[in-house]
């Protein structure tokens, strides 16, 4: 068969999958034209990093965008300047931090969660447990900050309470550089323990439970069952799920550092999200957050890509 032969049989046969596909197809249009106008065509928007904008009165967004003067040759000045001020290295090395704690504390925690919560064979208790422990994630960031801060408060919080009572001093813990990892960390452990061992359970529950009985026949105790038996049928989703955290090293989100944070913590609390809300909104420089904003969108792709990468060198399992 020829290669024109080929080509018009691929073509008939797509042709035939459209029609046969087509109530599908147009559920998934409205979703993609979502996608299309609120995340696509914005992406023009990239230019600002390149460029002096300023928002001028009475113009349009995208007109004072394509007007706007290149900032320096090829539009790096705003990466440069970034780059070589005072802020870069205290800003990557935070948000690396936090990013690489969030995952080296936080991840395996509800792998072990799932597991626990897999071994019980009261289905009532096992259902209760985990109803309990999925609740937090459902609570906003704000909420979240202000539990914190009421249970650390420096006179009236529980925490510094007992302190007191047991002969310690008193902390402020919101106010001493040294302790705003520990408490960004675990508080993102708690808050999202239960919804992530959630995944894990699924994964767990396609596990033929003869595989388990077979194991107990053949003399195998609970650990080698978890190992030879558990674990493997995780495997793919914990390796997805490890590449896609990985992706978020350097993307520490700013909304729960702002809430957290205080100037007194700047030395350990300042990440590359909280530098762009303050340059980009509260200074009105939007060209150097956006620059700042993209630069560090840059080195997440580099991280996805290189997890990915050795995710499928490693263990064959891997996002694409």
């Amino acid at each position: 068969m020829s290669a024109t032969a080929k080509r018009a049989k691929t073509a008939s046969g797509l042709w035939y999958k459209i029609k046969q596909q087509k109530v599908l197809l147009l559920l998934l249009l409205p979703g993609l034209i979502y996608f299309f106008i609120f995340s696509y065509v914005p992406m023009y928007g990239i230019l600002v990093a390149f460029k002096k904008f300023r928002m001028q009165a009475g113009h349009p967004f995208w007109s004072s965008v394509f007007t706007a003067p290149w900032a320096g040759p090829f539009g790096l000045d705003y990466f440069k300047t970034f780059v070589n001020g005072p802020y870069f290295w205290m800003l990557l090395k935070n948000t690396f931090l936090l990013g690489v704690y969030s995952i080296v504390f936080g991840f395996p925690v509800p792998i072990i969660f799932a597991l626990l919560l897999n071994e019980l064979r009261n289905r009532y208790y096992k259902g209760f447990v985990q109803t309990v422990s999925y609740l937090p994630y459902f609570l906003s960031i704000v909420a979240v900050v202000g539990m914190m801060k009421l249970m650390l408060a420096p006179d009236s919080g529980i925490v510094n309470v007992l302190l007191t009572k047991l002969g310690f001093q008193q902390i402020y813990f919101f106010g001493l550089p040294g302790w705003f990892r520990t408490l960004f960390v675990g508080s993102h452990i708690w808050k999202d323990l239960g919804m992530g061992a959630v995944i894990y359970l699924a994964a767990l529950s396609k596990v033929d439970p003869e595989q388990y009985e077979s194991a107990v026949l053949d003399g195998a105790t609970r650990i080698k069952q978890i190992w030879h038996i558990t674990l493997p049928a995780i495997k793919p989703v914990v390796v997805i799920t490890l590449i896609l955290g990985l992706s978020h090293v350097v993307s520490v989100g700013a909304e729960k550092i702002i809430l957290m944070y205080s100037p007194l913590t700047y030395d350990t609390a300042d990440v590359f999200s909280t530098y762009v809300y303050r340059q980009g909104l509260v200074n009105m420089d939007f060209s150097f957050g956006a620059a700042v904003d993209l630069f560090n969108s840059v080195i997440n792709i580099i991280f996805l890509v290189s997890s990915n990468y050795l995710a499928r060198k490693i263990s064959g399992e891997s996002l694409w």
